[in-house]
């Protein structure tokens, strides 16, 4: 059977056939096909082909009128051939110049055969086909946003999670817990997921469709950019200054630009509601009254946060340690789309690192400190200028990540990711700009990783201060705190703040208790601060975040001083430092990173690969007896007996399709090796991206495959110690 890519058009399978084989050599990276993000000379080399483009429009116009003047005073026709010839040859660098900025802006290589959404097309096709996911409820037509992973994509979720666990929770030895999906809305209500928890939408005027704003806006940007050549450089970099502070705007400014641009409902044209929160929460009842409200989890962190006294408890009462938790979460997305990049139940593996306000070092940070990779501070951002390479331990020293137990941890899920298969050029640590920050959060980074759809955030790293437990602690009115014994008895300056509740009664009446925690939740130096105003100015405007805004506080209405006295030990609200990983978006991503074309042996037609490291693929080892000969399928039964006791996942295959084919469909699957046994004594292992196959004993074949798989071993280091094995025509 031929594995053919089924593509819309003969054209855009002309395309994919062209680029795949320009891209295919034996360890040829998935960078070659769709470029990261362009450095500043591309994006000046963009810049200047639209400025110059715009410049031969206006020769354009301007010789077009040189013709109709000659025309109209009836020159000599050679003098108008000349002029119409001029027009002609200025025409055609104009077209020239427009193919070579729409490869620009597409990414695509010189030729322009490059097609992002042609190539997603056809790795979106050999998922479905090859069932590694499919849209869930298919014969009801599906439900947008909800997928069903068949088998070999549980099996790379499942190696996925595995080394997840393998990579952060042995090596840190962390706690992993596992919580409910149905939440208390109390619970939820005390992290501010019920009131903040909310995406901005609008809405059809007329038919009532609701869209995401920012992806309208999005979608509008980049079509512009990439598809309207006519617009000038200038034009194009407000376009993309839009984009990259879109996640910074407030409804009024995403509702503005909506209205300066034109926007309207994709399907209807029909103008759109100004933009407004919906909160992105499932909600149910618990129990049959109706009385109990919840919600479907949004996230898993928080049942790790309600449980943290239970926890260092168990940890015998120490500090730093952290925990994990694997599971499903739930989000109402108002217009989910990008496949697996955009789903309303997904899979999260989250840590909570607890840890000392006051001593966010690590002792494992020197391990990652020396690694380098692109990272995008905020800075670069808002000069719009390209994500650079960095060394961590430099971004650390210099205060661009906020502390060691952050980058440690910044360093551990750019290794986690690379191990994993994906492409070390592709992949970006961006820092949130200021106002797209929590107020409490001391600083976070979001592991970005590129694919077709552009750059896709995958896993986020917060440092959120103490405000989880903070929360839960006065919600609850248990105390979610940790404590540091002192050695000896120890004299210390306590800040004591104390509202006046009367006053502030009279001032605030319902909202009393908001402005009293949030006045009581100050630091020291947002205490010292206000004292400071009080004393010279009698009032001080204060935000407080619950209610939203800002409230004016006054003298008489809270008392701040400092006292001293003995202490045995401290007391405080552990910070968290909290990676959350995205798995679906980063398996997607994989996919992507891992997929690639490359001719038959006969060059008459083109084959998929997946190119996953062992470590991830779906399955580790095929076995496939040569031609069906009884003698050889005992041998391939007496192998797959001695895969299975090594643990080693594995499909044998004795139908009467020839190798090539069979090779071919397990290429299409990812597996990295296969055995074919074409004697009683000895088989060959095949390595799926080279080709190149070895001769071993069969008691040596899965010892052999078992090493590499595990890591013990390189495919080199077997190549060099085994006689190797020419495939002659079997893959024809």
């Amino acid at each position: 059977m031929r594995i053919l890519i089924s593509l819309v058009s003969s054209s855009t399978l002309i395309d994919l056939l062209s680029f795949s084989r320009r891209l295919h050599t034996k360890i040829s990276p998935f960078s070659t096909l769709i470029h990261h993000k362009p450095s500043p000379a591309m994006a000046a080399s963009e810049d200047s082909l639209r400025r110059a483009l715009a410049e031969k429009q206006s020769s354009i116009e301007s010789q077009g009128n040189t013709v109709r003047a000659l025309k109209a005073s009836n020159a000599e026709k050679a003098t108008v051939d000349e002029a119409i010839e001029k027009l002609n040859a200025l025409k055609l660098d104009k077209s020239v110049m427009e193919k070579q900025l729409q490869a620009a802006v597409n990414g695509n290589g010189p030729d322009g055969s490059v097609n992002k959404e042609a190539f997603r097309q056809a790795v979106v096709n050999t998922l479905e086909r090859r069932l590694f996911y499919i849209p869930s409820f298919k014969i009801y037509r599906g439900v947008a946003g909800l997928y069903d992973y068949g088998p070999p994509g549980c099996a790379v979720k499942s190696n996925v999670l595995s080394f997840w666990r393998q990579h952060f929770v042995l090596e840190e030895n962390m706690l992993e817990v596992d919580c409910p999906c149905v939440t208390p809305e109390v619970v939820l209500k005390a992290s501010g997921h019920v009131d903040k928890f909310t995406d901005l939408m609008v809405k059809d005027e007329k038919t009532g469709t609701c869209c995401r704003a920012d992806h309208l806006l999005k979608d509008f940007c980049n079509e512009k950019i990439q598809k309207d050549l006519s617009i000038s450089a200038e034009k194009a970099a407000e376009l993309k200054h839009v984009l990259a502070i879109l996640d910074d705007l407030s409804a009024e400014e995403l509702g503005a630009k909506i209205k300066e641009y034109g926007i309207t409902a994709p399907d209807t044209k029909n103008p759109l509601s100004d933009p407004y929160p919906f909160n992105l929460m499932f909600q149910t009842s618990i129990g049959p009254s109706g009385l109990s409200p919840g919600y479907m989890r949004p996230e898993t962190a928080q049942g790790i946060f309600v449980n943290f006294k239970d926890l260092y408890y168990y940890n015998g009462n120490k500090l730093p340690f952290a925990a994990a938790q694997i599971g499903q979460a739930f989000r109402n997305e108002i217009s989910p789309r990008q496949g697996l990049l955009r789903v309303r139940e997904f899979t999260l593996a989250e840590i909570e690192h607890f840890v000392d306000p006051e001593y966010k070092s690590h002792p494992k940070y020197s391990e990652v400190a020396d690694l380098e990779f692109l990272m995008f501070p905020r800075e670069l951002q808002i000069s719009a200028q390209s994500a650079k390479k960095i060394q961590l331990g430099e971004a650390v020293s210099k205060g661009i990540v906020n502390n060691e137990t952050l980058g440690y941890f910044i360093g551990r899920v750019y290794l986690f990711l690379t191990r994993l298969g994906i492409d070390k050029d592709r992949l970006r640590f961006r820092q949130h700009l200021a106002n797209e920050m929590a107020h409490y959060a001391a600083d976070c980074w979001d592991a970005e990783i590129e694919s077709s759809y552009g750059w896709i955030e995958c896993v986020g790293i917060a440092d959120r201060s103490a405000y989880d437990l903070h929360a839960h602690s006065e919600k609850s009115g248990v105390p979610l705190v940790a404590h540091e014994k002192f050695s000896e008895p120890k004299e210390v300056e306590k800040l004591v703040i104390a509202p006046v509740k009367k006053e502030l009664g009279l001032a605030f009446k319902g909202n009393q208790k908001k402005v009293v925690e949030a006045l009581e939740a100050m630091n020291e130096k947002e205490a010292l601060d206000m004292k400071a105003s009080l004393e010279t100015k009698g009032e001080v405007e204060f935000y407080v975040c619950t209610l939203g805004e800002k409230v004016t506080i006054k003298k008489n209405m809270v008392s701040i001083s400092k006292e001293k006295k003995k202490e045995h030990q401290r007391t405080f609200t552990p910070s968290v430092i909290e990676p959350s990983f995205g798995i679906g978006r980063i398996i997607y991503c994989l996919y992507e990173h891992s997929f690639y074309m490359r001719p038959s042996k006969a060059g008459d037609e083109q084959l998929n690969v997946f190119r996953f490291p062992p470590l991830v693929a779906p399955i580790k080892c095929t076995v496939f007896p040569l031609v069906q000969n009884q003698q050889y399928e005992d041998v391939a039964k007496i192998i797959s007996k001695t895969l299975t006791a090594a643990g080693i996942s594995h499909k044998i295959d004795i139908t009467g399709t020839s190798i090539g084919k069979r090779y071919a469909r397990t290429d299409e699957l990812g597996v990295p090796f296969a055995i074919t046994v074409d004697s009683i004594s000895s088989v060959t292992i095949r390595e799926r991206d080279s080709k190149d196959q070895i001769r071993v004993d069969v008691e040596e074949a899965a010892p052999v495959v078992k090493s590499v798989t595990d890591g013990h071993k390189t495919w080199a280091d077997v190549w060099a110690n085994f006689p190797h094995h020419s495939s002659g025509s079997v893959e024809d």
